[in-house]
């Protein structure tokens, strides 16, 4: 015969806990809404790159009358196999690409360490050098100065002339220098009494614990110099030069005369060119920013709060 304890009590009878919380009734309908809601803005923000690719794969007669909406009518590839056979279509993304890495390189560099600078409290002059850089944002040039200025500085028809004038951006450098201020000073401060110098310091401890904000950075000056066409239209007048943004904006400025001359047919010069030649253009973007976009979000965050 089998005796219990008194004292211990029986575990068969003790309640057990469930698991996991039930939801309230309010909360359940707030979860449902808000996922409701999220659809709704996905598919609104989703609609019109599904649209462009739809117009791209189309015929020019169904785009005209409008029957064009999420999938391809009229399954067309020639504008595009006509624009992707052109040999200055890719001389153009060469020199994007060209554009794009040389100039992204050059600008992060200098618009970290002058960031890095200005983010010093002890700098001579800081004042009067975020001032300079303020002002930037406000005021410029114009157009004819600048213009004569690339052309007395002989970068007329040379990568200098995209590259140079556009290699550091004031909101770039501000959002860096706050992201900065709020670094740790202690590990600076250790890294310096280990007898590491200043520019050890930046490059072996700054840089490496910068990532996102170095990131989002990067992703904003490449989409930048992919996007830039009208400084190639104003300096570059050598076709061999221009980045691929110009020729597709010239191919769809003069649909039917540049189409011509490219040797495309007037009837593949429809209204499908303009969605072609938008999708061209996005797709590398589209495809680097999935491996930034866990930086991005807490880069422009991380940099937007001053301490």
């Amino acid at each position: 015969m089998v005796t219990t304890d008194p004292a211990v009590p029986d575990i068969s009878r003790v309640r057990q806990v469930p698991k996991t919380v039930k939801d309230s009734r309010a909360y359940t309908v707030f979860r449902v809404v808000n996922a409701t809601v999220l659809v709704i803005v996905c598919g609104i923000t989703l609609y019109p790159f599904v649209n462009l690719i739809a117009k791209a794969f189309s015929s020019h007669g169904y785009i005209v009358a409008g029957q064009v909406n999420l999938w391809p009518m009229g399954f067309n590839t020639t504008t595009l196999m006509e624009v992707l056979t052109q040999g200055r279509f890719w001389t153009g993304y060469g020199n994007t690409v060209i554009h794009t890495v040389g100039g992204t390189a050059i600008a992060m560099a200098l618009t970290t360490t002058m960031a890095y600078a200005l983010a010093k409290k002890h700098l001579k002059g800081r004042s009067f050098f975020i001032g300079m850089v303020v002002v930037t944002m406000f005021f410029n040039g114009g157009l004819v100065p600048n213009y004569l200025l690339i052309s007395g500085l002989g970068f007329k028809n040379t990568v200098w002339a995209i590259i140079i004038p556009n290699a550091i951006s004031a909101f770039n450098l501000l959002v860096m220098k706050a992201f900065f201020e709020n670094f740790p000073s202690d590990l600076e401060e250790a890294a310096a009494i280990d007898g590491m110098t200043v520019y050890g310091i930046f490059f072996r401890i700054v840089l490496p614990l910068s990532k996102a904000v170095v990131a989002t950075m990067i992703l904003f000056y490449a989409v930048a110099f992919w996007n830039s066409w009208f400084p190639a239209m104003l300096y570059l007048s050598d076709p061999e030069l221009q980045p691929v943004t110009l020729y597709l904006r010239n191919l769809l400025a003069g649909a039917t005369g540049a189409g011509r001359e490219a040797g495309m047919e007037e009837v593949q010069i429809g209204a499908n060119l303009q969605a072609v030649t938008m999708l061209l253009t996005v797709i590398p973007i589209v495809c680097v920013y999935p491996f930034v976009q866990k930086y991005f979000v807490s880069g422009v965050m991380l940099g937007s709060v001053k301490g």
